[in-house]
Formats: structure tokens, C-alpha cells, sequence
């Protein structure tokens, strides 16, 4: 079955999770619609996987790629 394990983070708080304000805005959006979650088991060769860690890891070396929302909304 699915892992509840977001459920759970809205439960508890999504505050010291990393990235809080990016879950939030996820969850706005995917309230809206029927998401099912599926783990995938990191760096074993799942093309999509495998893509966004590449942006993932693209956006943390790359000090141009500032969440806007992030440094006006949660640090002022």
C-alpha cells in the first residue's frame, strides 16, 4: 500500500523539513488533484529518478537559481 508518510509531515509539521515553503506549495496544488505516491529507490538507474536529482543538484551548486517565494515570504 502507500506510505502515508506525508500525512504524517502535515500532521507533525512541515516546518523543519527542508524546503517547508516548497511542501506547502505542493500541497496546495495537490489537494486538488488524486496523487498517489510511489518510493523509488534513489540512484537505481529510473530515468525520471535520476532527472530530477540532476536538477536538484543543478539548483543547489548554482547560487542564480534563488527561490524568490522563499527569501521574500519565510526570511523577509
Amino acid at each position: 500500500g502507500e506510505k502515508k508518510w506525508l500525512e504524517g509531515w502535515v500532521k507533525k509539521s512541515i516546518k523543519d523539513k527542508k524546503n517547508p515553503d516548497g511542501w506547502r506549495e505542493y500541497l496546495s496544488v495537490a489537494k486538488n488533484h488524486n496523487v498517489k505516491y510511489k518510493w523509488i529507490k534513489g540512484h537505481a538507474g529510473h530515468p525520471e529518478n535520476e532527472r530530477c536529482d540532476e536538477l536538484a543538484v543543478d539548483a543547489a551548486l548554482n547560487e542564480k537559481n534563488i527561490d524568490t517565494y522563499y527569501e521574500n515570504e519565510v526570511l523577509g
